[in-house]
């Protein structure tokens, strides 16, 4: 599915009831409440809130915007094709900075549309999305497209490719987009459609036909030969109004259709992004985590085990630290498991264990025999090994047991057959081995010190 799909899907159904004003207030107080569960959430750890700062500002903005009614609207283009020329037309003043220099505009500015006060609209200019100063303003312009509930492009001529990756990007932002001809005074009619066709090709998939109009909001001025009393002529330069009909007609049709169900929608999909973002922060989080915790607990059995003198006693050891260690999994992941959950659930990744890797396991009852019968060096030898084994197995119990826990207490579709023998194949035996091994006897010899 396209990512501007739920914007024409809903753009199509209010096409479908052309005399329909927008009633969006319901969505509106669906979105802010949204926001405001997003916000407050308990669950939701310091460290994410702080990791994703930014965010959270942002979505505090967007509630404020909602509960006042404020829609935003974005004048995008080129450096120097006439967007705050266009910002101060439809405002009826000049609020934005115009000027030739390229980069006259360095900063989002915001000013309120005195011509639709009453919906609260917002026409926020920005800096030209081509030649900016720094990969920072150019984030800037994007940024503040992510916040707008309609985007209107500018173009002063054919687009050129970086306008059209450009557009192509900004449409990927999920927001209805208008693109407008300005300087069309500069053509003849015939010139001019001709271009606006153009456009229109080069604009599909991205901009509806009808929402590619031509404009000029600062047309320039037409020479005018002005008659004297004494019959005398004299030329004179007139300037010109702004001619932003098409414009305005398309902007307000679909503010009044579309206008609160936009500024939801908008709202809502970014706080859907937010809480993908949350959601991934809190699982890497927990990942994190539930990997010390497995560690901690491998050196715990590993060292239970080797230092335990009386054979085969230390495998019973081993077992109420691997129901220790399912719990406090359990706990990590937000799922607490009882005593008896947790011996289940240890029975079925050892039976599996088991029918896998029953010469290890052998192996491990024969070094915990030996270990009773040896003394001196060979002991502490034998102690290593059959540690180094324990810290495995707790590795691979640990691992088996945070699928599960991922998974909502549940072996899925493949059951645990398959899961535990995934979680066999993924890790390095070896490599854990040694690295276990060099562990535990650099803290036995510690120990013996």
């Amino acid at each position: 599915m396209k990512p501007t799909s739920i914007w024409q899907r809903l753009r199509s159904r209010f096409a479908r009831e052309p005399a329909r004003t927008d009633d969006g207030g319901a969505h509106s107080d669906q979105a802010a409440q949204s926001l405001r569960a997003l916000l407050d959430d308990p669950q939701i750890p310091t460290a994410v809130r702080s990791g994703l700062a930014a965010d959270f500002a942002r979505l505090e903005s967007m509630l404020g915007k909602l509960e006042r009614g404020e829609l935003h609207i974005a004048v995008f283009g080129r450096v120097s094709v006439g967007k705050s020329a266009l910002a101060n037309a439809l405002l009826g003043e000049d609020a934005f900075t115009v000027g030739v220099l390229h980069g006259t505009t360095r900063e989002a500015g915001q000013r309120r549309w005195q011509e639709v006060a009453g919906g609260g609209v917002h026409l926020i200019d920005t800096p030209g999305i081509d030649e900016l100063d720094g990969e920072a303003r150019e984030r800037l312009a994007y940024d503040v497209a992510g916040v707008s509930d309609l985007v209107v492009f500018v173009v002063d001529g054919d687009m050129t490719q970086r306008e059209r990756d450009a557009l192509a990007t900004l449409a990927r932002t999920e927001r209805p987009l208008l693109l407008a001809l300005n300087k069309a005074d500069r053509y003849g009619e015939d010139e001019r459609e001709r271009l606006l066709e153009r456009l229109r090709e080069r604009a599909a998939g991205l901009v509806r036909t009808d929402d590619v109009v031509a404009i000029a909001a600062q047309p320039a001025a037409q020479k005018r030969v002005r008659v004297a009393a004494d019959g005398s002529e004299q030329a004179e330069l007139v300037e010109q109004p702004p001619d932003l009909a098409a414009l305005r007609t398309r902007l307000l049709a679909v503010l009044e259709r579309e206008g609160r169900t936009l500024a939801a929608l908008n709202a809502s999909l970014f706080a859907g992004r937010v809480a993908d973002q949350v959601g991934a922060r809190i699982a890497e989080a927990r990942r994190e985590l539930a990997a010390t915790v497995i560690r901690q607990y491998c050196v715990a059995k590993a060292l239970a085990v080797a230092l335990n003198p009386i054979p085969v006693a230390d495998l019973l050891a081993a077992g109420a630290l691997d129901a220790a260690l399912v719990m406090h999994l359990g706990r990590v992941y937000g799922l607490p498991l009882t005593k008896t959950e947790a011996g289940t659930l240890i029975a079925v990744i050892t039976a599996q264990l088991a029918a896998l890797m029953g010469a290890i396991w052998g192996v491990h009852l024969v070094a915990s025999a030996l270990k009773g019968l040896s003394a001196g060096v060979s002991t502490v030898v034998t102690a290593g090994a059959q540690g180094a084994l324990a810290w495995y197995a707790t590795e691979l119990v640990g691992r088996a047991a945070e699928r599960y826990l991922v998974a909502g207490k549940s072996w899925g579709e493949l059951g645990p057959k398959r899961v535990v023998a995934d979680i066999v194949a993924s890790l390095d035996r070896d490599s854990i081995l040694r690295e276990a091994r060099e562990e535990i006897l650099r803290r036995l010899r510690t120990r013996t010190a």
